[in-house]
C-alpha cells in the first residue's frame, strides 16, 4: 500500500473507484482509498454509529465490523446510484446496499454519503441512511 498521493484523480473518479472496490471485495484497494487521518461519521445510535478517525479504524473497526453481520460465504451488494454531484473537493454520491443478515434477512438500504477527496484519497465521509432500517434488520437478532 503506498502512502504517496495517488496521480491526478478528480474525486468523483476517486468515490466511484471506492465504491466499486467494495462492491468487487478488494480489500487493499479499500484500504488505499483513504488518507491516513481519514474520518467517517455515521448517524444514529447503532452500534457502529459514531465517528471512526483514522485509515485503520474506518477500514478495520468501522467497515470491518459489517462483516460480522452478514451471513459466511456473501457478501454486500453496493452500487452507485445515478452520477455523483461533485463540487470542488466534495463530492456527494448515493448507492445501495443489499445483503443477506447472519440470521438469514435481506437486508436493503439506500445511502448517502457526502466524501472530501485530498490528494486523491477520501479524507472524510459523513454517511446518511435510513439507520431504524438496519437497526431492524441488519442487527435484529433473527427472532
Amino acid at each position: 500500500m503506498s502512502t504517496e498521493p495517488r496521480a491526478a484523480t478528480d474525486p468523483r473518479t476517486v468515490v466511484a473507484d471506492y465504491v466499486a472496490a467494495v462492491a468487487r471485495g478488494d480489500a487493499d484497494a479499500v484500504r488505499d482509498a483513504f488518507t491516513e487521518d481519514a474520518v467517517w461519521t455515521y448517524p444514529g445510535d447503532l452500534p457502529l454509529s459514531g465517528e471512526w478517525r483514522g485509515r485503520r479504524a474506518v477500514v478495520e473497526d468501522f467497515l470491518g465490523s459489517i462483516g460480522a453481520l452478514i451471513a459466511p460465504g456473501t457478501a454486500v451488494e453496493v452500487a452507485l446510484v445515478g452520477e455523483p454531484v461533485v463540487q470542488g473537493d466534495r463530492v456527494v454520491a448515493e448507492w445501495t446496499s443489499r445483503c443477506t443478515t447472519v440470521h438469514g434477512r435481506l437486508y436493503e438500504n439506500l445511502n448517502l454519503g457526502v466524501f472530501t477527496v485530498r490528494d486523491g484519497r477520501i479524507a472524510a465521509v459523513r454517511e446518511y441512511t435510513d439507520t431504524h432500517r438496519a437497526a431492524t434488520v441488519l442487527f435484529a437478532n433473527g427472532e
